[in-house]
């Protein structure tokens, strides 16, 4: 009888352990059925749930050529997601006093920022920050110039027709004259300023200047070419050092890519989504007051959802809204989105994938979302 008891409670410590196996393999399953479905080169994913990271791993190749496999370090390109790494410098400014959100951002810039239709109407640092400039990316957005009265005949193209905070529309151009004024206000290259604010306190690796990073992380990105063969894009990565060795402050930022250049792993990118979810701290680490992180994950554009350099997507999963961003580039595919009430969120990157260019959000992305979250309201998870 004894024996059977033992036999029995050891049965009763055993059974939790063989379900997470089976609901682990499960997840395996779904997302490796995912990345076939797609054509995925490599995935990594992270599930947070109740507030602390719940589920990690990596799937597929960094690299085609050798086919070495993702790991956890590794370094992706997160493309348009590092907006929010801007927009976050931005509430520490703002907590500072040495900025408002409604400061005429030419003033900033130290040029003229005024749609020419509408040229008594002032374009404020909100609706830079917000998409809702009414400036487009018609003429480029890796040169502060295409936009400077005095520099660019043609910088009316810059412009749309509308009122300027009447309207959403998306634009690179925004976040990195943004990324210039944080330069002007603080007097720190901007790559430096994320650095020492942002990823040095919250003990994450990464940065904007590719330069200053281990190359051996970094992730190649692929993209399909028009016979459906995968190419790698070998200027995600391009060094910057003769571009650094004549840097001016207010300037050159464009060429550090605050719009679009952060480089940082999965796993650490989830540590960082962590602070969001928490209104702008983790642990004992507070980057942003929680009422500018609120701020930013408020929209201004109720259309859109957008606030600033943070969106509200109710479609990824039906019937809930999460709140984040995405990103694209040179074949990657990022997606960074939490639930700041419920305490979960997801990060999924692939670094190349076989996707309709006329997806307003990337199926795979999507599909590993979904999958993530049933993962997470299964039993025993």
């Amino acid at each position: 009888m004894k024996k059977i008891i033992i036999s029995l409670l050891q049965l009763t410590l055993l059974l939790p352990v063989l379900l997470f196996g089976q609901q682990s393999s499960a997840i395996d399953q779904r997302l490796q059925a995912i990345m076939q479905r797609y054509q995925a080169v490599g995935l990594s994913v992270v599930l947070v749930k109740n507030n602390q990271i719940d589920f990690h791993k990596n799937y597929g190749y960094k690299n085609i050529k050798d086919k070495t496999p993702l790991q956890d370090n590794d370094v992706f390109r997160i493309a348009s997601i590092s907006k929010s790494f801007t927009a976050t410098s931005f509430m520490q400014l703002l907590k500072q006093g040495s900025c408002s959100l409604d400061d005429d951002f030419g003033d900033l810039i130290g040029f003229p920022v005024r749609n020419p239709n509408y040229p008594e109407v002032k374009i404020t640092l909100r609706m830079i920050l917000s998409h809702t400039s009414s400036i487009n990316d018609k003429n480029g957005y890796f040169n502060l110039d295409v936009i400077n009265p005095s520099k660019n005949p043609n910088w009316k193209n810059s412009y749309n027709s509308y009122t300027p905070g009447s309207q959403y529309q998306y634009c690179n151009l925004n976040f990195n004259m943004a990324g210039a004024v944080l330069e002007k206000l603080t007097q720190i290259r901007f790559d430096n300023y994320i650095f020492k604010n942002i990823l040095q306190p919250l003990h994450l690796y990464g940065g904007y200047c590719v330069d200053s990073l281990d190359h051996s992380k970094l992730v190649p990105l692929y993209s399909f070419d028009e016979n459906g063969n995968f190419m790698e894009e070998v200027n995600a990565y391009a060094p910057r050092r003769d571009e650094l060795a004549t840097y001016h402050l207010g300037a050159s930022t464009p060429i550090l890519s605050p719009t679009g250049g952060m480089k940082i792993s999965a796993l650490d990118l989830a540590k960082y989504m962590l602070m969001h979810m928490n209104y702008g701290t983790r642990g004992t680490k507070k980057i942003i007051d929680k009422k500018y992180a609120k701020i930013m994950q408020t929209a201004v554009n109720q259309e859109s959802g957008y606030g600033l350099a943070i969106m509200n997507n109710s479609k990824i999963i039906p019937g809930i809204t999460l709140t984040g961003h995405t990103g694209s580039a040179y074949g990657l595919y990022s997606a960074m989105f939490f639930n700041p009430a419920k305490k979960y969120g997801f990060v999924v990157i692939t670094n190349g994938c076989n996707v309709p260019d006329n997806e307003d959000f990337n199926p795979l992305l999507k599909d590993c979302i979904r999958a993530l979250y049933d993962y997470s309201r299964t039993p025993g998870t």
